[in-house]
């Protein structure tokens, strides 16, 4: 059992706690983080969906996942980082908070939440990833182009594709590679 907070449709905790399946079957918002990975080259880190995956099985997403009752959102993408790619990340910036009203396609669930965006420059190299097998496929870098070119495109095999807060990260994301080649 994953137990996870909830907060209202304002993001406040209102001081109690559910099972996550339970939240996803009742629409309950709660939290999640999101984890933007550029490399020294500026290209973004992607990851492959586990085929074995409830929701968007075989799909390209970033790092992300539910912060757990009691966590703090930095605390849970670094943990996220660490048990998906085998990576300690040591700084993250925040990018911004979404709220996210979602229905999945292939389940009656309902994913409300809202969700923390932060950004991590590493230097690693794309063998140096411990990929969690039960989450993960694999992980492949991509240039800031392509993910634009993903966007513009609305890919279905991108789990972010559609979201509306897409071209905020993108903009985000730009101005980070260009402050890093200064």
């Amino acid at each position: 059992m994953e137990l996870l907070d909830i907060v209202n449709e304002n993001n406040e905790l209102i001081g109690k706690v559910e099972d996550k399946e339970k939240i996803h079957q009742n629409g309950i918002f709660h939290r999640e983080v999101a984890v933007w990975i550029m490399n020294k080259n500026g290209e973004i880190l992607l990851q492959k969906r586990a085929t074995t995956k409830k929701h968007h099985p075989s799909k390209w997403a970033l790092t992300a996942g539910h912060v757990d009752a009691g966590e703090d959102v930095k605390v849970a993408a670094k943990r996220e980082c660490l048990e998906e790619l085998g990576i300690n990340i040591k700084e993250l910036k925040n990018i911004c908070i979404t709220k996210n009203e979602e229905i999945h396609l292939n389940s009656s669930q309902k994913n409300n939440y809202f969700g923390y965006h932060f950004f991590s420059i590493v230097d690693y190299n794309i063998n140096d990833y411990k990929i969690q097998k039960e989450e993960l496929s694999e992980v492949k870098y991509i240039s800031l182009e392509e993910l634009k070119r993903i966007l513009d495109n609305k890919d279905e095999n991108y789990v972010f594709s559609k979201r509306t807060y897409m071209p905020q990260i993108v903009k985000y994301l730009y101005e980070e590679r260009e402050n890093m080649n200064k």
